[in-house]
């Protein structure tokens, strides 16, 4: 049984809250605070903490303290005032519970809540399935339902997700737990080895076949084979594999005589397998065989709150892994990657995480030591400009602002991107603009419109006051590329004369504060001391 502790605050809840566990069996010991547990958690298989009192921020905070070392981690469940389950859900979400409860005390409720969470935790500690969204948590359920049986699973969802640790699970939590948990990537073998690596073969069944092989099947025997990528299966193998599912029976590559096999079949795809049965790519029976049990796994970005507790997993692995000491992400460098989508899901985030361990210079990583591409995250994480003012000829009429020209002055304010990626960004919109506009003349100097872009930068500069507010200077009607307000970009100009150009003038809208340049920039405060003294500025 668990030891459960139960915040003593509000007598009356908490003896209400001991009985209902006691019934069950559980150990119950009262805390005056969340505090009095540091050092008590340890050496527990499973281990509970119930408040009482109405939630607050300060024992939000020192749960955070607490249990950040523990993933996953123990239950934590609340009581409120509130009686609708929105307001409740709503409560547990902003106090770091479990969930929350409804006073008074209803003991019948309360063992059913703490049961269930200390099962899935239990759970979580058996799987390795690490999370807190309602889609883990379906997972989890799903898991304990399906595992003790033997009817085949089907695993579906995009690639990184996590398949082949639910199928780990399965076989984890399932009688079959001590025999062979055998994994094969149906993708990574060609259609003429794959039957062989399945099935096995008999010496002399095919060139090369110098001895007897036994196939995945067979020393899976008793166990649980995963077929991963099972849509990248050729027909011919689906046809013997539908035999297999429906008899547990098969004969090797070359063999004449059969043999029958127990074993707990789970396939995984991260592709639609209707589509694929109904462009006779995947058959259509066999669908219907492997679809007995399906569970999805759902992408990364449809469970965003589950990333701060696997971010905390994955540094704490791989700094004892490659012995260095990190005490995890400043608050910018969480927010970047709570933002990005994650294409590649968990796996990403891993690799991200590993790579980062490494090759950060300090303990705790920091925006810069994000790759660009995660910081850009298809979403650009830079304030548009409130005012972009292209140079006009007077004869000619004025030029509207376009996406071109506003992609321009992002890129510029954002110093922190790569150098060589600006510079193709910039050829391409030089080259499409000679492309999609004549080149007017410009009221006597005979050069094209194009051979300057001006951006005027006073508003980028007066959008932030003494107060740190965000504000809009008015646009100026006439700009003039020469004006102290202005950033002129010719042709020739590498990008590091662009970005001191802008930097210069920013500092001189600023009147040499480097901290109000370096927020009108989107930059750090240290970065902007650094590019000042490489490009020898004068402030």
């Amino acid at each position: 049984m668990a030891r459960v502790f139960v915040d003593g605050r509000e007598v009356e809840a908490a003896i209400a809250v001991r009985q209902a566990a006691q019934a069950d069996g559980h150990d119950v010991e009262f805390v005056e605070s969340v505090r009095e547990l540091e050092g008590r958690l340890g050496g527990a298989a499973e281990v509970a903490l119930v408040l009482t009192g109405p939630p607050d921020e300060s024992r939000a905070a020192a749960m955070r303290g607490l249990f950040e070392a523990e993933i996953p981690r123990p239950p934590v469940l609340g009581f409120t005032e509130e009686t609708h389950p929105d307001a409740r859900r709503q409560l547990a979400r902003s106090f770091d519970l479990d969930e929350a409860l409804s006073l008074p005390v209803d003991p019948d409720e309360m063992r059913v809540v703490l049961q269930t969470h200390l099962d899935r935790y239990d759970l979580q500690r058996k799987t390795g399935i690490i999370g807190r969204t309602e889609a883990v948590r379906e997972i989890l359920e799903r898991v304990h339902m399906i595992a003790p049986v033997m009817s085949t699973v089907l695993l579906t969802g995009e690639s990184g997700t996590g398949k082949e640790l639910v199928a780990r699970a399965f076989h984890r939590l399932s009688p079959r737990r001590a025999r062979a948990f055998i994994a094969v990537n149906c993708a990574a073998l060609p259609e003429s080895l794959l039957e062989s690596e399945l099935f096995g073969h008999e010496k002399g069944a095919f060139t090369g076949a110098t001895s007897l092989r036994r196939g995945m099947f067979e020393l899976a025997d008793g166990g649980t084979l995963l077929l991963d990528e099972i849509a990248e299966m050729p027909l011919p193998t689906q046809t013997r594999l539908l035999r297999i599912l429906e008899s547990r029976r098969f004969m090797r590559v070359g063999g004449d005589h059969e043999i029958q096999v127990s074993v707990r079949v789970v396939a995984a795809t991260n592709r639609d397998l209707r589509q694929a049965v109904e462009t006779g790519e995947f058959r259509r029976d066999l669908y219907y065989r492997l679809n007995v049990l399906s569970v999805h796994v759902p992408p990364l970005r449809e469970r965003r709150r589950d990333i701060p507790v696997l971010i905390r997993r994955f540094i704490s692995e791989f700094s004892r892994q490659h012995d260095r000491e990190f005490r995890g992400l400043a608050p910018e460098a969480l927010q970047i990657l709570l933002d990005y989508d994650w294409p590649g899901n968990v796996r990403e985030l891993r690799n991200l995480i590993e790579s980062m361990v490494v090759l950060a210079p300090g303990s705790v990583i920091r925006p810069e030591d994000i790759p660009p591409e995660i910081r850009s995250g298809g979403v650009s994480l830079v304030p548009s400009p409130a005012h972009i003012a292209p140079v006009v000829d007077a004869g000619a009429g004025s030029i509207p602002s376009s996406p071109q020209l506003a992609f321009v002055f992002r890129t510029l304010v954002d110093l922190k991107v790569d150098i060589d990626d600006l510079k193709r960004e910039f050829e391409a919109y030089r080259l499409g603009a000679r492309q999609l506009r004549p080149a007017p003349s410009r009221g006597g100097a005979g050069d094209d419109i194009e051979d300057a872009i001006a951006i005027d930068i006073t508003d980028a500069v007066d959008a932030i006051d003494a107060t740190g507010t965000e504000v809009v200077s008015p646009a100026k009607e006439s700009p003039d590329p020469e004006d102290a307000d202005m950033i002129a970009i010719r042709p020739g100009m590498t990008m590091e004369e662009i970005e001191r150009e802008a930097i210069i003038a920013v500092l001189r809208q600023s009147g040499g504060n480097r901290r109000r340049a370096a927020e009108a920039l989107g930059i750090g405060e240290r970065t902007i001391y650094r590019k000042i003294r490489k490009y020898g500025i004068e402030h």
